[in-house]
């Protein structure tokens, strides 16, 4: 539980790379990259897994990458969305229990779950469970109208906003996730991307 929120807080913000379906190796696996920091001033390190475009395995490789790394004095867990590689559904109740650290899904567009359901239902056998990862996640809550969202478990909407703004430097997004968009976007295409 996170009692107060220090400007130095240490968190690790979660993106994946790009991926293509005409290229081989882009459309089998992408690039998960987790950035460690101090607030929004000092990256501290870098994590790094590979996950399945369309897979189930990106709960597990960001589990696997907090519990195996070094950094044992991480506070909190950031998401950029939660999906990855596609379809590849982050369950947050398990990353949560699983790591003991609370998790903050922050996004700049509020998702279409009608289209995202239309879309599971028409491509993937086992929708229903995807679903059931979609539909059990905390509930969207808007930040700035129209510019920012959140979703947190393990932490209330109170303190995830006080994280939030002690995690981003300038925009709208917290400088963890803005390296780790750069960085994976960097390793897939050869340079990193706007976000």
């Amino acid at each position: 539980m996170i009692r107060k929120v220090k400007p130095q807080i240490r968190v690790v913000g979660f993106d994946d790379g790009t991926f293509s379906f005409s290229s081989k190796l882009q459309r089998e696996k992408t690039i998960l990259i987790g950035v460690v920091m101090k607030g929004s001033q000092e990256v501290v390190g870098v994590l790094s897994r590979w996950i399945t475009v369309d897979g189930k395995d990106a709960t597990e490789a960001m589990i696997d990458a907090i519990s195996s790394s070094r950094f044992k004095d991480l506070r909190l867990i950031l998401l950029k969305g939660i999906t990855y590689a596609g379809f590849n559904v982050v369950d947050l109740e398990e990353l949560h229990r699983e790591t003991g650290l609370p998790v903050i899904v922050v996004v700049r567009k509020r998702p279409d779950i009608g289209a995202m359901e239309a879309a599971l239902r028409k491509h993937f056998p086992d929708a229903e469970e995807r679903l059931g990862l979609l539909k059990k996640a905390p509930p969207l809550v808007e930040m700035i109208p129209e510019k920012l969202y959140f979703q947190a478990a393990g932490v209330d909407e109170k303190t995830a906003v006080e994280i939030i703004r002690a995690t981003t430097r300038t925009g709208l997004t917290p400088e963890p996730l803005r390296l780790a968009h750069m960085i994976a976007s960097a390793v897939m295409t050869g340079e990193s991307k706007r976000e």
